[in-house]
């Protein structure tokens, strides 16, 4: 057959006979053959693979959205290339560096600092496209597929509120390597302010450290420790329930706990975590679709999904105290 028959059959951008196609199809079987698509993109002058950056795949919150994008990209006939940066910014500006060198046709990104981050500056400036990924900036002009971390942050306060809990503290990862656990501390504070409320304490602690130092563990197993925590992911709530049940504390009656994220173990866990559930898989994938409109020169959009408040066994309510009402 001749070259372009073949390219036709394999591509399927043209009317081609089935008997044809088939035949074409048993020969690749038979040879194990696989076409370079990086040469016929260089040819064609387009990539159709997208750099994806997450700061940890460890994370499963962030492995859900990877699967998202996935899910799309391969509708759409892309590849995809996957980086993480540890929650390391100075990592962020390698990473996509790296990406880039692969001339992938564009990025979907989640960064420790999306409002302030000399690396999509030159993004910007290169008029590379991308699209961020649970990132919420208060600039316009950066795409961005996420939630309203501010209200979903006042959303599980209320609830521990709601709960009967007036002595609050709030577990957040570090705010440097994370504009989102700012953001749903704002939210926090909202809430507080609401009900005239202060805050017991804020912690920051790292996202991937295993073991909380030893202030932090007197303030939250202490005679004085605070009643409802808000954590600013799933597995920091976790890693604060087992630091408490380690302690001999009871969760929820003790102490009640809301996490932020919605991962599937923490249903599995005894008692099970409420926490605010992100739409992660369907996060990754309108970042995806959002980037090939980019891609086209589309202005950049900012793409707010729902999110939900999932009861867990972590949140109970509480008898209120008569007298101090």
């Amino acid at each position: 057959m001749s070259i372009a028959t073949v390219s036709r059959a394999l591509n399927g951008r043209a009317p081609i006979a089935p008997e044809t196609a088939e035949r074409v199809r048993a020969a690749v079987r038979a040879l194990g053959f696989r076409a370079n698509r990086t040469g016929r993109e260089l040819r064609a002058g387009i990539s159709r693979t997208v750099g994806v950056l997450v700061p940890s795949l460890d994370n499963p919150v962030f492995a859900e959205s990877v699967g998202g994008i996935q899910d799309a990209a391969r509708e759409a006939g892309w590849s995809v290339l996957i980086a993480s940066s540890a929650y390391e910014a100075e990592r962020e500006s390698e990473a996509i560096d790296n990406l880039l060198s692969h001339r992938v046709g564009g990025l979907l990104l989640t960064v420790a600092d999306a409002d302030q981050s000399v690396t999509l500056d030159g993004l910007d400036r290169e008029g590379v496209p991308y699209v961020l990924v649970y990132n919420q900036p208060d600039r316009t002009d950066r795409a961005t597929a996420t939630i309203d971390n501010i209200a979903a942050g006042r959303d599980a306060t209320r609830a521990l509120i709601a709960a009967g809990h007036n002595r609050l503290a709030m577990i957040a990862g570090r705010f440097a390597a994370s504009d989102r656990s700012k953001q749903r501390y704002r939210g926090f504070v909202e809430a507080l302010a609401e009900h005239q409320l202060t805050e017991v304490a804020l912690i920051e602690l790292g996202f991937e450290a295993t073991e909380v130092d030893a202030a932090t563990r007197r303030l939250l197993t202490g005679p004085a420790r605070p009643t409802g925590l808000f954590c600013s992911t799933d597995l920091l709530a976790l890693r604060v329930m087992t630091l408490l049940r380690e302690a001999g504390i009871d969760v929820p009656d003790e102490v009640a706990v809301v996490g932020f994220d919605g991962i599937a173990v923490g249903r599995l866990m005894a008692p099970s975590l409420a926490t605010i559930v992100q739409p992660s898989r369907e996060m990754g994938r309108r970042a995806f679709l959002h980037l090939l409109d980019r891609v086209e020169g589309a202005a950049a959009e900012r793409i707010l999904l729902p999110y939900d408040l999932r009861p867990g066994g972590s949140l109970r309510r509480v008898a209120i105290d008569k007298k101090g009402e």
